[in-house]
């Protein structure tokens, strides 16, 4: 949990409850008051010494960063009861079982039997309570060398900036309609209300101008005419707007340059997001925005990507705090659009027939529909009145057989005579059914061939595979073209000449930043003493398993296999079976040659049936004994048969299985074979490879005393999934010293929310009363299970978050796992390092010169281990960008990492070559990986549990339980859990 910083002196005490408490709401209602414009704060006293430690040893406050961490004496004190007096800063939370000893609820994670009582520490008392950690300086391993990355300097202006508040009314939810109703408004008042101003505006509420405008409030009338009437002249429906423009506060630009120059660790967020919106009001209005992107069928000719639907080339901008000072950031973008196509033609397309002679089936309707609600139409058959509409649905009945009342004497007129009568517009395939328009009570008929869609309107739902490969086709860059495409993007958007950025005073470079950055070392992987190669050096990234075998190679003496394609023969899947097995045993496994019983052939729509046969047939030959592997053949297009056979075995049957593509069994390759048994290994619980640094325990901060190391991430639905739960994943590794063995656990929780719910949870027990739980807490116990030792430390590495959520999430999930701890023994906080790992940002690394083989790897982009701390980082706080991997296609993007928080006084080489020694630990291939390898495993988890809701809720998209009880797992928000996991699936890393 953060906790405030103590004047010397001061003393705080303990409030003892006798109840255990949820803290859950009190952290809502921090939350709550953090997301009321406090945001992550500074702190307020500026010679103060940055509060990045909650629960250190008073001798090691003086400690040089430099110098590493606690040394082993120091986190082998934390194995016995303290006898420093428990304060309220370093014991949040701590539960006391009067039963069971220390060490057994280490090893016992449900013997919280007894009296239970609570050590209550206060939550901060405002956001100013918590400041991320800082730089601790700057690393210095690695080969130097000199990158480009796409940031433009953006000299901070000298005027001052004001904010107004924008009322509109009557009110209006579009924001293109806010911005036409203030451009009317700019362009009558400029010169003479607005005392020439030229004020930018966000679209809702912000209006911001440089310098005072000439009254402090106002109000102006504005009539517009309507955009979507779609006629011309005196007939054009007028509407009428009441706007009040009133002073609200200015931006302290101080404050900003103080920021930028590391004086103040509180960003400014309001004078940012004024520069932002400032340099986003041009774009604007050329472009069609989507998020922070702006898109064009002008900025590339539109590729398609099938079934009605196209890709745009546009470009993301946003400006950001670093240490060089104002940064514009800019990179290529691209998005799916549907295509400004006759719908008539667009139904031919998505429905991929003919359409003008064949009528429509029910499910050929139900996709239409699906396609079309929400979509803007425009009309076809009015020649210059182009009247655009939203499309609510479409016809159940063809449109030859659509009347509808023309007068309050129920006298009936159909669709046909009507578009005849009064437009002269003969309707040409009446077999087709119309558009709905407009609401239930009052909807209009379109037929299909008098309506277009209007163009620029993005496509938000999921791709399918043909659309996926297209839209690569169009976003994958070599390194060379991409930088050279942002260069003209920034040429062409011309911010020199850009009239809000003149009257801001804002100057933007239009050079690409240079930075200084270091080649990290790949480490040495240590294989098995029985190999030819015992060692191995990865060159470039990358390696493979000749000569070499696993260092924990398990046994597989008990297999069975499913084949569920069609098209492979039973001699076929046999050969297929027996070469992989033999390449699991040149891996290093002990793998049996023969199946428990022959390989058995069933129908994809058969799964639960052929998985419960085999399963029981394997039980009865073995009598008793339990099946160890299950391989699976599966057919290249195999629908939801994966996600079914995968939900059976991990949360029914207790099944290990390896699913293999028939396109594989055909084509039998030893570099597929050799990734098959690298990942069967693992899921049965043994280790490819380590760290050789790791057996020789050389890696500072994680050799010197047990240490457990956290991966965490949270997925949410696609958009349209309303109700959806988001699944939850935290891995553990249970193999210290040598790092590379997790294992894993998910939950269901409430629909899109990135808090994970259920890292420590309590619960009422009839038997027991309150009772200790959740993923932390199970995991922490599995590493003592695992290595007979209770991890000292943790490191937390937490994947998905956006940095508006860091101080959400920090506060919350610290005070997670810091209860989870205590929940095991009194007094147990080992230190924790918090660090969110970001892949969805837009900061590329360019090589400094393309045509340097030595500087780059086969892909034209920067070498694995490229690292980069200074310049484009934060003015601040300890972050750093590293490009861990060798790029295959495309331009790499690296993966920011930040570490909010470190009471293991972490150096900063220390954590950054942690990081790229981790990301060669990666057990289903020989290559480094773009993410650490927890994250990475943690992704794959949740990623594997959304196949373990059940399959009407897949369907419906529904998350939540109808009719059904809530379960201790499902928390408050009524989401139905996952099936649990067999205890011998979560034990090893089944999501591999």
């Amino acid at each position: 949990m953060p906790i405030r910083q103590l004047k010397e002196g001061s003393e705080q005490h303990l409030v003892i409850k006798p109840h255990l408490q949820n803290s859950v709401n009190q952290v809502r209602k921090q939350l709550k008051a953090a997301r009321n414009g406090k945001g992550p704060p500074g702190q307020e006293n500026q010679n103060a010494k940055p509060d990045n430690q909650s629960s250190p040893p008073s001798k090691s406050r003086g400690r040089r960063r430099g110098r590493g961490g606690r040394k082993s004496d120091q986190g082998d004190a934390l194995m016995r009861p303290s006898t420093r007096p428990c304060t309220a800063e370093y014991a949040p939370v701590v539960q006391v079982s009067a039963q069971s000893s220390a060490a057994n609820e280490v090893n016992n994670s449900n013997s919280n039997e007894g009296t239970v009582c609570e050590v209550m520490r206060d939550f901060p008392s405002s956001s100013k309570s918590l400041s991320f950690a800082q730089r601790p300086g700057y690393g210095q391993l690695g080969t130097k060398c000199i990158v480009k990355a796409n940031h433009f300097f953006a000299e901070l202006p000298e005027k001052d900036l004001n904010h107004y508040d924008v009322t509109i009314t009557p009110e209006v939810s579009s924001r293109n309609m806010n911005r036409a109703i203030m451009a009317e408004l700019v362009k009558l008042y400029k010169e003479s209300d607005l005392g020439m101003r030229l004020p930018a505006y966000d679209g809702r509420k912000s209006l911001y101008t440089a310098g005072e405008l000439p009254f402090a409030w106002k109000e102006f009338n504005i009539k517009l005419t309507d955009e979507d009437d779609g006629v011309n002249g005196p007939n054009r429906r007028v509407r009428e707007y009441k706007v009040v423009i009133k002073f609200a506060a200015r931006a302290n630009l101080h404050h900003l340059g103080q920021f930028l120059a590391g004086k103040r660790a509180d960003a400014p967020q309001e004078a940012l997001q004024i520069l932002d919106i400032v340099l986003r009001e041009l774009s604007n209005k050329r472009y069609c925005p989507v998020g922070r992107s702006f898109f064009s069928p002008n900025i590339r000719k539109p590729q398609r990507l099938g079934e009605g639907l196209e890709s745009w080339c546009g470009f993301y901008q946003s400006i950001r705090p670093t240490q060089m000072g104002l940064s514009l950031n800019i990179d290529m973008a691209s998005a799916a659009f549907i295509e400004a196509l006759p719908v008539i033609e667009f139904v031919a397309q998505l429905l991929g027939k003919d359409v003008l002679t064949k009528t429509l089936s029910d499910s050929d309707r139900v996709k239409v529909k699906k396609a079309l609600r929400g979509l803007k139409v425009e009309v076809t058959h009015r020649g210059h009145i182009r009247r655009k509409y939203r499309v609510s649905g479409i016809t159940s009945q063809p449109t030859r057989e659509l009347v509808f009342p023309v007068d309050d004497n129920s006298n009936m007129k159909s669709v046909v005579e009507y578009f005849q009568e009064m437009y002269g517009f003969t309707i040409q395939h009446t077999h087709l059914p119309c558009l709905q328009v407009g609401n239930q009570r009052k909807a209009n008929y379109l037929p299909l061939e008098a309506c277009k869609i209007v163009e620029g309107q993005r496509y938000t739902k999921r791709l399918n595979e043909k659309q996926i490969t297209a839209l690569l086709k169009v976003t994958c860059q070599r390194p060379r073209d991409r930088e050279h495409d942002i260069l003209q993007t920034v040429q062409h958007n011309a911010y020199d000449q850009d009239p809000y950025a003149k009257e801001f005073g804002i100057n933007i470079s239009e050079k690409l930043a240079s930075v200084e950055a270091r080649v990290l070392p790949a480490p040495w992987l240590k294989y098995h003493e029985n190999g030819k190669e015992k060692d191995c050096l990865p060159q470039v990234g990358q390696w493979n398993m000749m000569n070499k075998k696993m260092i924990n190679g398990m046994t597989v003496s008990r297999w069975a296999c499913i084949n569920f394609s069609r098209s492979v023969q039973e001699n076929v899947a046999r050969g297929f079976c027996s070469e992989l097995a033999r390449m699991c045993q040149v891996s290093g496994m002990e793998f049996s040659p023969e199946p428990v019983i022959p390989i058995y052939t069933a129908w994809p729509d058969d799964v639960e049936k052929a998985l419960k046969h085999v399963y029981h047939a394997c039980t009865n030959k073995l009598k008793g004994k339990e099946l160890e592997l299950l391989l699976v053949i599966l057919p290249d297009n195999n629908g939801s048969l994966y996600g079914d056979l995968k939900r059976i075995c991990e949360t029914d049957l207790g099944l290990i299985s390896q699913c293999c593509l028939t396109k594989h069994v055909f084509k039998i390759s030893k570099q597929y074979l050799a990734n098959v048994s690298l990942k069967i290994n693992v899921k049965m619980g043994g280790r490819n490879t380590v760290l050789l640094d790791a057996i020789s325990c050389r890696i500072p901060l994680v050799s010197d005393i047990p240490t457990i190391i956290f991966g965490a991430d949270v997925t949410h639905p696609e958009n349209g999934e309303d109700s959806s739960p988001s699944i939850a994943a935290v891995v553990a590794s249970q193999d210290w010293p040598e790092v590379t063995k997790y294992a894993g656990l998910v939950c269901a929780q409430a629909h899109r929310q990135e808090l994970i719910q259920d890292l420590y949870k309590t619960w009422q027990d009839p038997v027991r009363g309150t009772v200790s739980g959740g993923m932390i807490r199970e995991l922490l116990v599995s590493f003592r299970k695992a290595t007979g030792q209770k991890p000292l430390r943790i490191i937390f590495y937490r994947d998905g978050v956006s940095e508006g959520q860091f101080y959400q999430v920090l506060l919350y999930e610290l005070d997670a796992i810091r209860k989870a701890c205590a929940s095991l023994e009194p007094n147990y906080q080992p230190p924790v390092t918090f660090i969110v790992v970001q892949k969805r940002h837009h900061t590329r690394l360019f090589a400094n010169n393309h045509r340097d083989r030595s500087s780059t790897d086969k892909s034209g982009n920067v070498l694995p281990g490229t690292i980069v701390d200074t310049k484009i980082c934060h003015p601040t706080e300890f972050d750093f960008y590293l490009c861990s991997h060798a790029g295959i296609q495309g331009t790499s993007r690296p993966a920011h990492y930040h570490v909010l928080w470190d009471e293991n006084n972490f150096t900063a080489d220390g954590i950054q070559s942690l990081t790229n020694n981790l990301c060669y630990t990666y057990a289903r291939c020989t290559r480094s990986v773009s993410v650490v390898p927890p994250a990475y495993y943690a992704h794959l988890a949740a990623f594997r549990a959304r196949f373990y809701m059940e399959p009407e809720l897949q369907e419906n998209g529904c998350g939540v339980g109808q009719g059904t009880k809530n379960t201790r797992g499902s928390g408050e928000s009524g989401v139905r859990p996952l099936p649990a996991l067999k205890e011998n699936v979560k034990r090893v890393m089944f999501y591999c």
